[in-house]
C-alpha cells in the first residue's frame, strides 16, 4: 500500500491504529490523517523509541493488518 492509499483508508483503520497505540490521542491522530512518516513520528514521540524503531513498529503493523 502507497501512502495515498493509507490516507484515503485512514478513518476506517484509526481504531487499529489505536488498538496497537493506545497512548496516541484523538488529537495525534486528527494531526497523523493517514501520513505513514507523521504516524512514525507520533510513536516514537509517545513511546521513547528511536525513529528506526517506530519506522520498524509501524511497518510490521501496516504489513500484519495489509494496510
Amino acid at each position: 500500500m502507497n501512502e495515498h492509499t493509507l490516507k484515503g483508508e485512514w478513518n476506517q483503520i484509526k481504531g487499529s491504529v489505536k488498538q496497537k497505540w493506545a497512548d496516541l490521542t484523538d488529537d495525534d491522530l486528527l494531526h497523523v490523517e493517514g501520513s505513514r512518516d507523521k504516524l512514525v513520528g507520533k510513536v516514537q514521540e509517545r513511546y521513547g523509541h528511536s525513529k528506526d524503531d517506530a519506522e520498524r513498529e509501524v511497518d510490521a503493523w501496516r504489513t500484519e493488518n495489509k494496510y
